[in-house]
């Protein structure tokens, strides 16, 4: 009988020993100490847990013993996992830190337009590039109207923020492009090679941008492909300009995008008025492909474009009693092949290559200009991200540039100069998420340029802090050089050059919601380092230095609306800037004669529904440019009329794959002037002569018919136009 109670007894407490519950206590709390209702308590590996009450409080009881893994999770939060003493876990307080991979993250906007879907904060959408009245289908024509930008009527080309066109690079894919505009001659506005319907989203940086990106003093212009195509189509047009003829094939894992454009200016210009004597108009030849392949843990592509340009022209030339003839053939090619893919335990790497050939045969008068260049860039970026906290970006790419050029006069002069370039560069970056509110980027570029043998380093940094669910700011600082431009360095086996120098401060204030975007900007900019000679023109035996200085200042104002109004989309850009320089032949401080202090842009799209139309109108106005006039004692004194251009353009789907579009810039005809030449020296009466600069005409009549055929009956070329 003992014997029985005695087993009893035992069974009992080892039973007890057994099932012997453990009781796990706590509070879940913020970042701030405010109690999370609703949070998710478990043990891993278990069904033992509980849900925090609107206290925060939570409690719940298990048989587990030991060391066991604590679980917390709520949906706003990282999740909080801790090896716990399942014995002595009561009453303990668990503080979730907020998830910073939510879509609200703060994210760095200084310096930076963006648009494309991938975006986190998109000024702009894909279809504006090519929809804004008055860009004829030009990116950098669109990306006038955004503020921080110069219309340099004569040019063509991107300045930004006081700096000359030459200080802004432009990437495919995050490979350089050498040589990104078309041909052109004095007083005669290029375009952008590229078409832009190739390209899922832009982002175009005017100051303070990545330790990625080298050489550009004042910006850089980022193109990125579009990873897949859509579906097998086929886009044909006929425009009053020309034609262009395009095909898209997708396959599995694969697409191939070809494009064609013949561009010929004789017909138009034979019906239009033009204030160019045209010997033989702007006639082009080009086309572009684009091949995609995904792996399984990548994607491949390959970019090529080519095209061939001419045109023969008279110009007058206030220092010559006859017009001066220019006759410019250019051949261009580009090649552009990238990877971007992960590896390994979260590690991703970007890698490609760059080749770019540009030759020019140019015929100036009674002299014979011949020059080539060949460029190439190699890439090799790699990444990781070590935790929702911290992201760490390295790589390295170096620059090939081969140039060279052949002067003859068809008399006694015949030189050639040229340069050999090469520049290794090495950087770093780190992207801190201090919080959901805080973030940071820092890193540094190392560079070594062979030619001028010089090794430059450049620190960046930039700051952004949300200060509600809507707005944040952001702050950018960076060290920025460049080589001098082929005027200068072509020069170089005479004189030895060193890189021009930029440091950038940027603030920034942005505001968004749905349908709405505000951002005011203000800016710094200390130039260095600048070229200056000793000639009226730049020549070989011109005396160069690096002593030249300067600075921009300004603030830069966006407000994008489509609340307004059902079916209207508008925004308005505001520029005001500060600028004055000491390079070149500058005898003392002034403002180069391409900025303007004053800069708005008001750009707006309708659609009438019943019409099955959309219409445009982009009005763009600047106050006057300065000018030198030598008559008078006081270097840059003159300042041209205001500027003002109001464009309209309208697209009309006569079917859902069938459009007809018409643009006309200048519609009101005003007359803009852009600056004036004056005669190198005074005449009888001891005045210096001038004539204007004026645009090639007074206004651009367009009209095109757009066919695309695809098995999708609602694909169309509305994004192309």
């Amino acid at each position: 009988m003992k014997t029985k109670l005695l087993f009893t007894i035992f069974f009992l407490f080892i039973t007890a020993l057994i099932f012997a519950q453990n009781t796990i206590s706590g509070k879940v709390l913020d970042q701030k100490g405010k109690p999370v209702a609703g949070a998710n308590i478990y043990l891993d590996g278990t069904y033992d847990g509980a849900t925090s009450s609107e206290t925060g409080e939570f409690s719940f009881e298990t048989t587990e013993t030991g060391n066991k893994s604590l679980v917390v999770s709520f949906l706003l939060f990282e999740t909080f996992k801790k090896e716990i003493d399942v014995a002595n876990f009561k009453d303990q307080t668990v503080r979730l830190r907020e998830n910073i991979n939510a879509l609200d993250a703060v994210v760095i906007t200084a310096g930076t337009l963006e648009s494309g879907d991938k975006a986190r904060v998109s000024v702009l959408k894909p279809l504006d590039i090519v929809t804004t009245a008055g860009s004829a289908g030009n990116i950098i024509a669109a990306l006038q109207t955004l503020p921080g930008t110069q219309n340099v009527g004569e040019d063509g080309r991107l300045f930004v923020r006081g700096g000359e066109a030459s200080e802004t690079q432009t990437f495919v894919d995050g490979i350089r492009v050498a040589q990104p505009y078309g041909a052109t001659t004095n007083n005669l506005p290029t375009r952008g090679r590229f078409s832009p319907f190739l390209f899922s989203g832009i982002a175009f940086s005017t100051g303070g941008y990545s330790a990625e990106y080298g050489e550009a003093l004042s910006s850089v212009l980022l193109l990125n492909t579009q990873d897949e195509a859509d579906h097998d189509k086929t886009d044909i047009g006929f425009m009053t300009v020309g034609l262009s003829l395009g095909n898209t094939q997708k396959w599995n894992k694969s697409s191939l995008s070809v494009n064609m454009m013949y561009v010929n200016l004789a017909p138009y210009q034979a019906v239009i008025p033009q204030n160019v004597d045209w010997n033989s108009p702007y006639q082009s030849l080009g086309g572009e492909t684009v091949y995609r392949y995904k792996f399984i843990n990548g994607i491949f592509k390959l970019y090529a474009s080519f095209d061939g340009e001419k045109f023969d022209l008279n110009q007058k030339n206030i220092n010559f009693e006859n017009p001066i003839r220019t006759d410019m053939n250019n051949n261009n090619f580009y090649l552009n092949s990238s990877y971007k893919g992960s590896f390994g335990t979260g590690w991703q790497i970007t890698s490609g290559i760059s080749y770019g050939y540009s030759k020019n045969k140019l015929k100036y008068d009674v002299n014979n200009i011949d020059n080539d260049e060949n460029a190439a860039q190699l890439k090799l970026k790699l990444q990781k991200k070590f935790s929702n906290h911290f992201k760490l970006s390295f790589g390295a790419d170096y620059f090939i540039t081969k140039f060279n050029e052949d002067f003859d006069d068809n008399n006694s002069v015949q030189v050639s100069n040229g340069y050999d370039s090469n520049i290794a560069a090495f950087y770093t970056e780190g992207d801190i998420q201090f919080s959901k509110n805080l973030a940071a980027k820092v890193g540094f570029r190392i560079s070594n340029n062979s030619l001028l043998d010089e090794t430059a380093i450049a620190p960046r940094a930039s700051l952004a802090y949300k200060v509600s669910k809507s707005s944040q700011f952001s702050f950018a600082y960076g060290d920025f050089s460049q080589s001098p431009v082929v005027d200068y360095i072509k020069y170089s086996k005479y004189h030895q050059f060193e890189s021009e120098k930029a440091r950038h401060y940027i603030l920034n204030y942005q505001f968004t919601k749905p349908g709405q975007t505000f951002r005011a900007e203000a800016y710094y900019k200390d130039y260095s380092n600048l070229v200056q000679y000793d000639t009226r023109d730049i020549q070989y035996n011109s005396v160069f230095n690096n002593n030249g200085s300067g600075y921009a200042k300004g603030i830069d104002l966006f407000w994008r609306d489509s609340n307004l109004y059902k079916n209207l989309e508008y925004w308005i850009s505001y520029s005001y800037i500060d600028s004055e320089r000491q390079y070149k032949n500058f005898p003392t401080m002034a403002t180069p004669n391409f900025i303007a202090n004053h800069s708005l842009s008001i750009v707006t799209k309708y659609f009438i529904t019943d019409w099955k139309s959309q219409i445009g109108f982009t009005n763009s106005f600047s106050t006057g440019r300065p000018y030198n006039d030598p008559n008078q004692t006081q270097f840059m004194n003159g300042k041209t009329k205001a500027y003002n251009s109001l464009s309209f353009n309208w697209a009309y789907l006569l079917t859902t794959q069938k459009i007809l579009y018409f643009s006309v810039s200048n519609i009101l005809g005003t007359q803009n002037v852009f600056g004036y030449d004056y005669a190198r020296t005074p005449d009888a009466g001891g005045v210096y002569q001038r004539q204007a600069i004026v645009p090639t005409a007074d206004r651009f009549f367009f009209l095109g018919f757009f066919w695309t055929i695809s098995k999708d009956k609602n694909e169309n070329q509305l994004k192309n136009l």
